[in-house]
């Protein structure tokens, strides 16, 4: 069986358009009309997009609410800065370096086995940078032999180079000791 063609050119055919309606709890619905009284959400439709957005960037598909989620084969926790701030106040400063790499590491693997993601390659570092700002740890800009990480997640420039040395598969020099962290790509 042969499917019609359509005489119009593709941008004039009608896109197959499917309505779902969804009943919310009162609770729920009030909830989001104070979002969008606000200012907070510009609608209900461009919510819901930016939740499957953030659904799917976040790769929430192993999510066992509340606190269980994972990214493949790693655990997420969603933790506050201050936490991660007193948990390195106690790491000695000469070894931040160190539990940098020891992290990258541990990223590196993950990501290699989630999403076959060679981290080491530079073609593939904007995708890198990509996971990265998602789960947090900054925006991650490439500009020549720079590396720029704007608003960082964990403020201590040595446990970040050594993170991304790792994870990257290259060496870095500190040139800002604060955020925005610059770093130069030496090999």
């Amino acid at each position: 069986m042969q499917q019609e063609k359509s005489s119009q050119p593709p941008e004039k055919q009608k896109r197959h358009v499917r309505r779902t309606t969804i009943i919310l709890e009162e609770e729920k619905r009030k909830y989001i009309d104070k979002l969008i009284k606000e200012g907070k959400e510009p609608g209900l439709k461009q919510l819901i997009n930016k939740m499957l957005d953030v659904y799917r960037s976040m790769m929430i598909y192993d999510w066992k609410y509340p606190g269980e989620y994972y990214a493949g084969i790693s655990r997420i926790a969603f933790v506050n800065i201050e936490f991660i701030s007193v948990l390195l106040q106690y790491i000695p400063a000469d070894q931040h370096h160190e539990v940098g790499r020891k992290i990258g590491e541990a990223a590196k693997i993950a990501m290699d086995t989630t999403l076959n993601l060679d981290t080491s390659k530079k073609e593939k570092w904007p995708e890198v940078f990509k996971r990265l700002r998602v789960h947090g740890f900054g925006d991650f800009l490439q500009r020549d032999k720079y590396i720029i990480v704007k608003a960082p997640y964990i403020n201590d420039s040595e446990l970040q180079r050594g993170y991304l040395e790792t994870l990257l598969g290259t060496t870095l020099t500190i040139r800002t000791t604060t955020s925005p962290f610059i770093y130069e790509i030496t090999v």
